[in-house]
């Protein structure tokens, strides 16, 4: 007996890098897909405003349309993948296709970041779900191993490397002994980092991405601009050196840690442990550490960018929904759920830990007693202390009547350390900006 499948015809917005990757992945392997959802599964239109460029990618005829309305308003469309970018005109597309009665899968962590209270509100209105696994780490199951199999914990932390294009920067930095901006060059010359690389180098990409990440591990909702952030821009190959020396590498971390004061958030640049399984994630890989109640530590690794990788998180989520699986952790999860006030973001002057500094010092007798009293009075204890013998490698860069000092704290009070920075930086004997970053075991 011929059994015949039924027809669920997708609609996909933006035929970018990522867009022309599911495009394949539906194209190419629709047997299966259709194995995997027992349903024949049609990408049956794209809408993209550029129907010139040609793509790397063999599309049926007639299939392009540059008429988002058209898409939008057709009846026979029930699924929508959103693949865009930014905040508008995707959110305004959204709204839409929910309005019309459209599942939406989306990977823009920005518009959820900044606007999933307002998208998850109306798809619970209009009785759909919003998919949206490539968000966040690219093909790494992350967002479905948090609302599904850990659901069982209540997680205590959350340490990330979740922007890509950092993690190259800074692995290039210390593997090839180059500097910032000739990693950065580097990295645009593989595709890794845009023209303008702002907002992966200065941590927003990866704070939004903590956004989603603490929605769905605490159940919280947060600004991310309220999340305290510090780029990568000001690490220097010393600090690698440095680093290396105490038995760390350097990392863009997202962090996310319970406790009974509340929620810690952070962004920034950190000395991990060298043991610790983060330390060793190079190039444009993702890797998330996550510490349950009942579950103990566990690790994911893997391409958390890139054009298939991502892609097929988007595919995943496809199925997902067309099997039923998405509504029913949509609805039983309640993300961002309406009426909840945001959660004030624990006062970075209240967090505790250990941290690294380099500063810039005049080259004179009583300079250390000059440091050491202004970190004393703010209660400040130094862990290590190194001062090298000035050399091309760690000269600074003020000229030759100044030193390069490297300094770990024993674990203090962020209220306390900024303003002994504050107080250094106004001293004669510090001779330019204080870099700060924070250090893990």
């Amino acid at each position: 007996m011929m059994v015949i499948m039924k027809t669920v015809r997708v609609a996909l917005f933006g035929l970018g890098v990522i867009g022309t990757g599911v495009a394949k992945i539906l194209l190419n392997h629709a047997d299966r897909i259709s194995q995997a959802t027992g349903q024949t599964i049609e990408l049956a239109r794209i809408c993209d405003r550029d129907l010139k460029t040609e793509r790397d990618v063999t599309l049926p005829g007639g299939i392009m349309t540059d008429s988002a309305e058209s898409v939008i308003a057709d009846p026979s469309i029930s699924l929508a993948i959103e693949l865009i970018g930014g905040i508008e005109p995707a959110r305004t597309f959204v709204l839409q296709l929910l309005e019309n009665g459209k599942d939406v899968i989306t990977a823009n962590k920005a518009l959820l970041a900044q606007h999933g209270a307002e998208l998850f509100d109306a798809a619970r209105k209009h009785g759909r779900t919003i998919a949206f696994e490539a968000s966040v780490c690219g093909g790494i199951p992350i967002l479905n191993s948090l609302s599904t199999a850990l659901q069982a914990n209540t997680l205590q932390s959350i340490n990330a490397i979740v922007n890509g294009t950092s993690n190259y920067i800074l692995s290039q930095m210390e593997n090839g002994k180059i500097s910032y901006g000739d990693a950065v060059a580097q990295a645009q010359s593989l595709g890794y980092a845009e023209a303008n690389p702002a907002m992966d180098v200065d941590g927003t990409d990866a704070v939004q991405k903590l956004t989603i990440l603490a929605q769905l591990g605490f159940g919280v909702v947060v600004d991310w601009r309220d999340i305290p952030r510090i780029g990568i821009e000001s690490v220097d190959a010393l600090d690698f050196r440095y680093a290396k020396e105490l038995g760390y590498r350097i990392k863009l971390l997202a962090v996310a840690v319970q406790s009974e004061q509340g929620l810690e958030l952070h962004v920034s640049p950190t000395l991990v442990k060298i043991n610790n399984p983060l330390a060793r994630v190079r190039d444009a890989f993702n890797a998330v550490q996550i510490v349950g109640d009942s579950v103990g530590p566990v690790y994911f690794q893997g391409l958390g960018a890139g054009q298939l990788p991502t892609a097929s998180a988007v595919v995943g989520d496809l199925i997902d929904t067309v099997l039923g699986r998405t509504a029913i952790t949509f609805n039983s999860l309640n993300l961002w759920p309406s009426g909840r006030p945001a959660l004030p973001v624990k006062s970075p002057l209240d967090f505790f830990g250990k941290s690294y500094l380099r500063l810039d010092v005049a080259d004179r007798p009583g300079v250390m007693q000059e440091i050491s009293g202004i970190l004393g009075k703010h209660h400040i204890s130094i862990a290590s202390m190194i001062q090298h013998e000035p050399d091309q490698r760690n000269s600074s860069p003020h000229g030759n009547d100044a030193a390069v000092l490297f300094l770990t704290t024993h674990e203090i009070r962020e209220g306390d350390l900024v303003q002994a920075i504050q107080q250094l930086e106004q001293s004669p004997v510090v001779v330019g900006p204080i870099v700060r970053m924070r250090v893990q075991n």
